[in-house]
Order: C-alpha cells, then structure tokens, then sequence
C-alpha cells in the first residue's frame, strides 16, 4: 500500500515539475515576442494560475513521498 504512495507522489512531483517548465518557457516566448503592457498581463494572469497549482502539485507529490517512505517501515 505505501509503494502507491511513494509511485503516485512521485508521478505527481514530476507533473508538478513539467508544468514549472512549461511555466518558464511560456514566460521566456512572451518576454521575446516583446508583448505590450496588455498583451503580457493576459499571458502572466495565466501562467500564475499554472505556477501555483505546480508548486501545490509538487509540495503534495513531496509529502506523499516522504509519508510512504516514513510509514511503509
């Protein structure tokens, strides 16, 4: 039962991590598109949204990780 908790926050740790890629190259393609003021809030309103849910994706994936690590003993 904890190998499923290990497995699957890993899965999600590694999902979290692509989407903090895909984070940074939308952000690199639209600083070098050279967006105006209005045009750059549209992409980064987006990206923020992506960001968080990442870096929540990542923090769950991390605990639920160490929990079958700590309590698969």
């Amino acid at each position: 039962m904890w190998d499923g908790f290990i497995w699957g926050g890993t899965v999600l740790t590694v999902a979290g991590l692509a989407a903090l890629v895909w984070c940074m190259v939308t952000v690199a393609r639209a600083k070098s598109r050279k967006l105006d003021d209005e045009g750059m809030r549209a992409v980064m309103r987006r990206v923020v949204v992506v960001n968080m849910a990442a870096l929540a994706g990542s923090v769950f994936g991390l605990m639920f990780v160490v929990l079958g690590i700590m309590l698969g003993r």
